[in-house]
């Protein structure tokens, strides 16, 4: 199976069911956290593909939810410097197994990138708890 590299936020219930399903399906799991990595700009940006730029961002960050984030007059430059700034604007989380790296956790996806157990239960992208 594959070798994944999982930036995670410690404690969060949704990243721990994760890590479960990837585990369970035979990958092996280099757990980082995402908040305490040096990120800049060459290392972040690869994540997100070509993904829209809101989902780059998690929706449940207080500064998200709080509406401070105009998404329609950001720009990536911008994004990825809010990002380095405050981690917590990541959404999460974010794998990397070989050359491809990519930003949440769309099971779907995951399934098509890497195999994963069927049979189980649905998985959701993002995190139970409160940012």
């Amino acid at each position: 199976m594959a070798k994944v590299v999982f930036y995670e936020k410690p404690g969060c219930v949704g990243n721990a069911r994760q890590k479960a399903l990837l585990t369970a399906s035979g990958h092996e799991l280099e757990v980082r956290n995402l908040l305490a990595e040096p990120w800049t700009r060459e290392t972040l940006r690869p994540f997100f593909g070509d993904k829209p730029l809101i989902e780059w961002f998690n929706q449940s960050s207080p500064k998200v939810k709080a509406g401070a984030i105009d998404f329609a007059a950001l720009g990536v430059e911008a994004a990825l410097a809010l990002m380095i700034e405050d981690p917590l604007l990541i959404r999460r989380p974010l794998m990397q197994s070989g050359d491809r790296r990519e930003v949440g956790f769309d099971q779907a996806t995951v399934h098509a990138w890497l195999g994963l157990q069927t049979g189980g239960p649905r998985v959701f992208d993002g995190c139970a708890m409160d940012d």
